[in-house]
This record gives structure tokens, sequence and C-alpha cells, in this order.
């Protein structure tokens, strides 16, 4: 089932929504010990799919290269102008609003790498690791939101179902018009190339860095270039 992940991410947000609403109080010893461990989780899911790349090459360039055209757009910067602007929009002085809740919710959920490459997984291949992973996350973070910021952070759950979701499906019509010997690289380097910066969220999720994974997303259209290069030029 292609949005069988994306089901699970939504109903985990849900959960932990419900969940942050009966339990106020959470120590912050637990959050920091728990956030630590599924940080570690993440980059070995990260690791794991970074060997799978059959061309090493191609996703060290794609890294380069897609990191300084994401500093350049300053994807970044920009996504995190898109969340203030909508904060002083849609949110309101009152902690715990729903508007409030809602959109920080969608933010944090919605942007980053394992949502792009976790959808092009489910897919492309079936494959639900990574979103299933990213469910465990937003499912904690959601418990801890929503002690602070309300019930709206249940509805992030819609845009976030909404945008995976679309991802996944067109995915599974790339097999339509690109040969299996292409589409079997293209998965190989996309996913590895999406492991290096599932690590660097791991990274950042435990403490030990401030990558700012967001610039680093023109790396997998960078890596599908470089396969549709190597297979129709150099193959």
């Amino acid at each position: 089932m292609v949005l069988l992940g994306t089901i699970v991410n939504g109903i985990c947000i849900v959960l932990g929504t419900l969940l942050g609403k009966l339990f106020t109080r959470i120590p912050e010893n637990t959050k920091e010990t728990v956030m630590k461990v599924i940080g570690l989780a993440v980059f070995l899911l990260g690791t794991q799919m970074g060997f799978k790349s059959n061309e090493f090459l191609i996703v060290i360039i794609s890294l380069v290269v897609g990191a300084v055209l994401g500093e350049w757009i300053n994807l970044d910067g920009k996504l995190n102008s898109v969340g203030n602007w909508l904060e002083r929009r849609l949110g309101s002085n009152q902690q715990g609003s729903v508007s409030k809740g809602f959109v920080t919710a969608t933010l944090i959920f919605v942007i980053g790498a394992m949502s792009v490459v976790g959808s092009l997984d489910s897919g492309l291949r079936g494959d639900h690791q990574v979103l299933y992973t990213k469910s465990i996350i937003d499912g904690f973070t959601s418990i801890v939101l929503a002690t602070t910021l309300g019930i709206g952070v249940l509805f992030s759950a819609i845009p976030v179902m909404l945008y995976q979701g679309s991802i996944a499906l067109f995915a599974t019509q790339i097999d339509l018009f690109v040969p299996p010997e292409l589409l079997e690289l293209l998965i190989y380097e996309i996913t590895a190339t999406g492991g290096v910066m599932i690590m660097a969220i791991g990274l950042n999720i435990i403490g030990i860095s401030a990558i700012r994974v967001a610039n680093l997303l023109p790396g997998i259209i960078v890596a599908a270039g470089l396969v549709l290069v190597q297979y129709f030029f150099l193959l």
C-alpha cells in the first residue's frame, strides 16, 4: 500500500497530540533522553541508506552541489521566513491557540529531508521505513508541542498527509516512462543521497550539530540529474 507510511505518520501525530493534552507535564530529562535516543536511531537509518549507493562519487557531488545551491537560494532561511510570516498572520498572543499550534507543528513536520525521501521510498519501492521512523519522531514531538501549543497541533496531520501522499503517488507513476534499469539506478543514488541528509537530521536531534538540512535538499535533484547523465551518455 503506497500511502501506508503517510497514513501511519498522520495517525502518530494525532495520537501524540491527544497524549500531550493528557500529560501536561513531561520532565525535561525525559524529553531530552528520548529525543537523543530517537536521534541515534535516525542516524543509524541514514547510515544504512547511505551504503546503498553504487557510485558514491555521485552522492558526494550531489551533496556538495546541492548544498551550494541550497545556500545560494537560502532555502532554510526562506522556510523560516514563511514560518515567521504565518505565525504573525495566523498566530495569536495566547499560548495554546489553535492557529499557532497548527502552523508551528505543520512547519516542523513537513519541512525536512525525511518527508521527501520517505515519500519517494514509499512510492518507488513500497518501503515505508523512513516514514515509520519519521512517524515516531513526529509522534513524540506532537506530545511535547501539544503540552504548550494545544489541540491545534492535531490538525497539522492534514497537510502532512496531503504533502507526503502526493509525493508518494507521483513516484508510483515514474516507472511508466522510466526504464527499469534507470529506475533502479535512480533509487539507489537518491536513497543514498537522502540517507546522508537523514544522518544529518539525526546529528541535529542529538545536539551534536546544527546542519541546515533544508539547504541540502537540492542534492536529491542533482543526484537524479547525474544518474540521467551517466545512464544516457556514459554507460
